[in-house]
């Protein structure tokens, strides 16, 4: 057997010798410099966004250059939604699924690493036979006879242009697209559930301020019913009334609708099932807007975007296969050894004089394929070219959507102002109605405008507020959510938890 160890260092060595000297063939890839742009917005950011005494209607400020934190969602001050978030993570079927495709990836490419090395394969046979001495007749039988043969075999393809490495580089490259593919689950995961229990507030905030007004409009009908007895209105005006209670009312089902399905919605983030109680009820006073937002810059971004990221990952992927189709078309040098025993016995293996090996070199070069190997290679580039094209999409993406939420921010703050100076307003007009409609000194479609005024500027307000929560998140979204420092927060946090006192 020392034989059989010598061959296998010689082969080893070779491989390493052909690795080392062998030349990668095809282009050698470099990651895409990041956009000269020295902002995300025409204008400049405002020092300050505008503020409103009403919940969610602190100013807000962005803070260019400020790093995100992993888990930004505590920003918003709610110990509920930090628990939700730790049960979505933990339970949510589609990031297990993600976390899965990640380790399977993982695992192929450890599995594709041994193409860099020899295989060695064991091997025992163990044959009866029985044969003649002559075949064309007359000869004389030879006793049936045993060969018994134990050998290890060793092979090995040189990777003389690189194509090997070429293959490892692209599915290396693969892995890390699953890789930001998971980040990229990880952060739609958590940003839902932000989004999810900011509709969930807004739902509550509009179903309690519809059953409000149904409620003053009903007491509003039962007035006009007794003036209608006492002669004081006309019966056009209760049936006036009686159709707005009726159009309020019917407001109702659909609000609370909606508010069911995104308490379904919440369960299902958190990997629970629609007849299971909600367990949690958000409303705006629960949830703190973050004043100070992080604004990455825009150098930076193209490295924190996960969908980026992969992106990146699936051009390198596919600068690698122009190296591997390249390698197709130029010979390929393989190495055989063999070494063993044959015996007519098991037992006698590896006795004196029974030793067998063999040592063979191939080489192939492709002469004629009909054009396969060299459209393979073009259509390679094309791949590449495709891939290119989409990295650049991404990039362009990512911009649109932090310029995009940033506006919407500023745009946010000035509609929750506006909307609580008319919501105001329209509850002092609609008082205004209601008293001099009672004394006399105005007519009921006076009243009725002001009672659907305030309607709807009491339903903007809440839905003005739920954009502005909304948007906060997706800035978090837009500028990759902070996945970077996962594991710096963790650190943190377990070294806060250890230093409190038990």
């Amino acid at each position: 057997m020392g034989s059989s160890k010598r061959i296998i260092r010689a082969a080893s060595a070779a491989a390493t010798v052909a690795l080392l000297t062998g030349c990668a063939i095809g282009p050698d890839f470099k990651r895409p410099d990041a956009p000269a742009e020295s902002g995300y917005t025409r204008a400049p950011l405002p020092a300050a966004t505008a503020t409103a005494d009403v919940a969610g209607g602190k100013a807000q400020r962005f803070v260019m250059g400020e790093n995100i934190a992993a888990e930004w969602w505590k920003m918003f001050g709610s110990p509920q939604l930090n628990a939700l978030i730790e049960q979505a993570i933990a339970n949510n079927p589609s990031l297990e699924a993600a976390e899965a495709s990640l380790r399977q990836a993982e695992e192929l490419l450890d599995a594709r690493k041994s193409i860099l090395f020899p295989s060695v394969d064991g091997n025992l046979d163990v044959r009866r036979a029985k044969s003649y001495a002559n075949f064309g007749g007359g000869g004389q039988a030879i006793p049936a006879y045993t060969i018994a043969t134990g050998s290890v075999q060793v092979s090995y393809v040189f990777d003389l242009f690189g194509g090997s490495f070429r293959a490892l580089e692209s599915i290396r490259a693969q892995t890390e697209a699953v890789k930001f593919q998971m980040e990229a689950a990880y952060l739609a995961l958590t940003s839902n559930v932000v989004v999810a229990a900011v509709q969930q507030a807004s739902l509550r905030a509009q179903v309690e301020a519809t059953q409000t007004i149904l409620s003053s409009q009903e007491q509003q009908l039962d007035l006009l019913r007794k003036q209608l007895e006492l002669g004081g209105v006309a019966e056009a005006d209760v049936l006036t009334q009686l159709t707005a209670v009726a159009q309020t009312r019917a407001q109702l089902p659909q609000l609370q609708k909606q508010l069911s399905q995104v308490e379904n919605q919440i369960l299902a983030l958190a990997g629970r099932f629609p007849s299971q109680e909600p367990g949690v009820l958000f409303d705006f006073a629960e949830l703190q807007l973050p004043e100070a937002l992080p604004v990455s810059l825009p150098s930076q971004l193209v490295e924190q975007r996960p969908d980026v990221r992969a992106s990146q990952a699936n051009l390198q992927s596919a600068s690698a296969e122009i190296g591997v189709a390249t390698a197709l078309l130029l010979p390929q040098i393989s190495l055989n050894a063999n070494y063993g025993s044959s015996a007519s016995s098991i037992g006698d293996l590896f006795s004196a004089g029974s030793g067998v090996w063999s040592l063979s070199a191939g080489l192939v070069q492709p002469l004629f394929r009909g054009g396969q190997l060299w459209h393979q290679r073009k259509a390679a580039k094309a791949a590449y070219d495709a891939a290119a094209a989409n990295y650049r999409g991404a990039v362009i993406t990512a911009f649109q959507n932090v310029s995009d939420v940033l506006r919407a921010l500023e745009v946010d703050a000035e509609a929750v102002k506006a909307q609580v100076e008319a919501e105001r307003a329209a509850a002092q007009n609609l008082e205004i109605a209601q008293n001099r409609f009672q004394s006399g000194a105005t007519n009921f479609l006076t009243l009725l405008d002001a009672q659907r005024t305030y309607q709807q500027t009491r339903i903007a307000l809440v839905q003005a507020q739920a954009a502005r929560y909304a948007d906060t998140a997706a800035l978090f979204v837009a500028l990759g959510g902070g996945w970077w420092n996962r594991s710096q927060d963790t650190a943190a946090n377990t070294a806060a938890a250890n230093d409190e006192p038990r």
